[in-house]
């Protein structure tokens, strides 16, 4: 099928792109730009005059659930959810039930993506077995399976020495290690940042320093071992100081950040709200400010929405009680387009850290609107102000500290290798 997508404006970072030309898209892929090639004259023609056209969203967090937990999300609920804010790919985490430590649950998830038929998933593979900090997973089989990388998801290793030979062993197969820095000793039991908030309002709290002891222990091995490492949601500003200190010296690191740590702090605990309960905690305003001048100057590299659903019930209790996490990925570019509302960002900042940059923290082939890629791509209305309420959320999810808002900005439609699986109407 042929299709020419006509007179939308066309924003792609990666090629440093902004104006309003014709895409041309044949065989899965976009085969030019500006004047169509010999034989489109019968294409199929889209116009989508006066709206954006984006790269197909890349988020490095997104918990599909399944399998195991399918009282919160699966493969498909998820995937529609994905699809519907404009993320086109996506990476999902090792702790499903049975942890993805063989190669069977890593094919079992994208064999659901693919019969799902919404977005494209990648799968990380455990570090140990069972994410037990003790024996080691098959890496090399795992990778071979179709992981983009390994991680232990912030469960503890037995030692230092375990987790150094980890490193060793994916070093030497060129393995890309995903890390979630903190250190349990100090963060344990804790369920808000350590400050005046926490305090006043008698929750344990998580300091910064159990992020930052743990960073350092992870830099100085990957210093050591000379293993491709990412560094997934900084919160503190000294994470973005130590991390740029790291790609000065010539570590092969990258790093994202969770966009409600972008766009809140520790004061929504004023509300007592489980909504707000996340991990890493909301942080001060310092935080945030040094995370956004992180994404400015290039040491984040990424902006993941941390997607994790739940069902109702696990929110309605005291908030140190409730379960972690927010489901936000089908609201993700809108909530990001506030930074750029409010000055924080410019639109091409913004947009690399949601598309070419994430894609290339992982090595995928997305975020990427030129001559030859995918054709993953996002019609998008910029000027269209909606309520996001549950009569209009895709996510089996219902956590979220932006329930009722309004949105400014919505998705209409989200294409992958040149097949629509979204549209508003």
């Amino acid at each position: 099928m042929k299709l020419r997508i006509s007179n939308g404006r066309v924003i792609d970072p990666s090629q440093n792109l902004d104006a309003v030309i014709d895409l041309f898209i044949e065989d899965h892929r976009i085969v030019a730009m500006g004047e169509a090639p010999a034989g489109f004259d019968d294409a199929e023609v889209l116009d989508v005059a006066g709206k954006w056209i984006l790269p197909g969203l890349v988020d490095t967090a997104v918990a599909l659930r399944e399998p195991g937990y399918s009282q919160k999300g699966t493969i498909a609920s998820e995937g529609r959810a994905a699809v519907s804010g404009g993320v086109t790919t996506l990476v999902c985490p090792p702790n499903t039930k049975p942890i993805v430590d063989t190669p069977a649950v890593a094919a079992l998830i994208q064999d659901k993506a693919d019969e799902a038929g919404m977005a494209n998933v990648f799968p990380i593979g455990a570090l140990t077995q069972g994410l037990q900090g003790e024996q080691l997973s098959n890496m090399v089989a795992l990778t071979d399976a179709g992981c983009v990388a390994l991680s232990n998801h912030g469960h503890d290793l037995a030692s230092n020495r375990v987790l150094s030979r980890a490193l060793e062993y994916a070093a030497t197969h060129d393995l890309l290690v995903v890390f979630h820095p903190n250190d349990s000793s100090l963060s344990e039991g804790g369920c808000a940042h350590e400050g005046m908030m926490s305090t006043m309002h008698g929750l344990a709290g998580i300091p910064e320093t159990a992020e930052t002891i743990a960073l350092m222990r992870d830099l100085l091995l990957v210093e050591k071992t000379g293993v491709r490492a990412h560094f997934a949601r900084l919160s503190c500003a000294k994470s973005v100081e130590m991390i740029a200190d790291a790609k000065a010296s010539g570590l092969d690191v990258t790093c994202d950040v969770a966009l409600h740590n972008l766009l809140l702090t520790d004061e929504v605990l004023k509300e007592f709200d489980g909504q707000f309960h996340v991990l890493p905690p909301l942080r001060s305003e310092n935080d945030r400010l040094t995370l956004i001048e992180g994404l400015k100057t290039g040491v984040i590299n990424a902006i993941c929405s941390d997607h994790q659903p739940h069902e109702k019930m696990a929110k309605v209790a005291p908030f140190a009680a409730t379960e972690p996490g927010m489901a936000n990925v089908e609201v993700l570019l809108p909530l990001a387009l506030r930074l750029m509302d409010e000055g924080d960002l410019e639109l091409d900042q913004l947009l690399t850290a949601l598309t070419v940059g994430p894609a290339a923290c992982f090595g995928l082939e997305a975020g990427s609107l030129a001559v030859g890629s995918f054709a993953d791509f996002v019609v998008f209305d910029s000027t269209d102000k909606w309520i996001w309420d549950q009569s209009t959320r895709k996510s089996k999810g219902s956590n979220s500290g932006f329930n009722g808002e309004q949105m400014a900005g919505r998705v209409l439609q989200t294409y992958i290798s040149g097949q629509r699986v979204y549209s508003l109407n």
